[in-house]
């Protein structure tokens, strides 16, 4: 990340977050296409190779303090690079600290309880992160776009009203401020893919042999929702983009840049919590003299 100056990575970080309280239009506030001038692929993959070494020394230490939890939700339409994105940004990072988290439709067992019981049991340790591929905003996105996951809900008939939604919103903003004060940070990530790429990489997932498994005719077919889909995205993020858990939206038409945003924007977050390794005590100082004294006197 020493390609980019302080200042800099500030601006970007600023430039991707939705701020709270204001109106999005995705359209006219977040372009899919965008990258910052000057910035080419070879130097992205450049910054986000140093970006790793950066997030793994900074996991090291949240580990070590034990004092924070990261919690990374990433939301976007179908090929838009969120695997990807967790797989390149995360590529450095110990497995014993991490853990990622797939949400598909909910199972029976989780249908007879509250949409964020699934979620709330998989939130990370302290000194850990967490990955949510998908999460409960599922619960406000694709549940407003198909009402019949409503229908099938186990909610009592008089909740299922007009106000259900704005309820919801209500609810997901008090639980993330509730891990704030807990200590778990809260990171939203939104991939920003056009749906002229999205086209072109269901096309080549239909043309690659080795991409066929990751394609279903379904996902074609809600394409028809589009225009519904990003309605109910700029409705969350106007209803949720909050001060302590706040939405990013990257621009994901162009994978290297949104991996390379992906990480500045986790680096700044870590970098603000001012993580340092645990001090020692004169007490514990004393007791590892002593032992290194045992151990070069060892013949």
């Amino acid at each position: 990340m020493a390609a980019i100056e302080k200042k800099n990575m500030e601006k970007l970080v600023d430039r991707l977050k939705v701020p709270p309280g204001k109106r999005v239009s995705l359209k006219k506030d977040f372009d899919p296409g965008w990258i910052p001038p000057k910035l080419g692929k070879q130097k992205a993959e450049r910054m986000l190779a140093e970006g790793v070494e950066l997030l793994a020394e900074y996991q090291d230490k949240l580990y070590a303090q034990d004092n924070w939890a990261l919690l990374v939700i990433f939301q976007a339409m179908d090929a838009a690079g969120k695997d990807g994105a967790i797989k390149h940004v995360m590529s450095g990072l110990n497995p014993q600290g991490c853990q990622v988290f797939s949400f598909k439709a909910p199972s029976t067992e989780e249908l007879d309880h509250d949409y964020l019981w699934r979620c709330f049991k998989a939130l990370p340790e302290r000194g850990r992160i967490g990955i949510f591929n998908r999460s409960y905003y599922e619960e406000v996105l694709v549940a407003k776009v198909h009402p019949e996951i409503i229908a099938r809900q186990k909610i009592p008939a008089r909740f299922k009203d007009s106000k259900l939604f704005e309820r919801r919103y209500e609810e997901i903003n008090q639980f993330e401020r509730y891990l704030h004060y807990n200590g778990i940070v809260t990171l939203k990530f939104f991939l920003n893919v056009s749906k002229e790429e999205q086209k072109k990489r269901f096309l080549e997932r239909i043309e690659r042999p080795e991409k066929n498994w990751k394609f279903s005719a379904a996902d074609a077919r809600e394409r028809e929702h589009w225009d519904e889909y990003m309605q109910a995205y700029e409705e969350c993020f106007t209803a949720t983009s909050t001060k302590w858990a706040p939405w990013h939206v990257i621009p994901a038409d162009n994978k290297w840049f949104s991996r390379v945003a992906v990480a500045t924007v986790i680096h700044e977050t870590l970098k603000g919590l001012k993580l340092k390794y645990p001090e020692v005590s004169k007490e514990q100082k004393a007791a590892l003299e002593e032992a290194r004294t045992v151990l070069e006197g060892e013949k």
